[in-house]
């Protein structure tokens, strides 16, 4: 990975970090009727969590990743 890819990475990182922020800064000040958004946030996430944990713990996509060239 070049530097340019480390940088442009970063900063997208930081801009979803902020724009997370204010999602969840908006959901409690829109209380009660934030918390829909934020319990269905809440849920988004632990989804997206658990699809990254499944495919970190995957040998068998490791695999194929690896040795299978298309």
């Amino acid at each position: 990975m070049t530097t340019l890819e480390k940088i442009g990475f970063s900063l997208l990182a930081i801009v979803f970090a902020l724009y997370v922020i204010v999602l969840l800064v908006g959901m409690v000040a829109a209380f009660p009727y934030g918390l829909i958004g934020l319990i269905a946030f809440i849920g988004v996430g632990l989804l997206f969590v658990q699809v990254v944990r499944d495919r970190l713990n995957n040998e068998e996509d490791d695999y194929y990743s690896k040795n299978v060239h298309q």
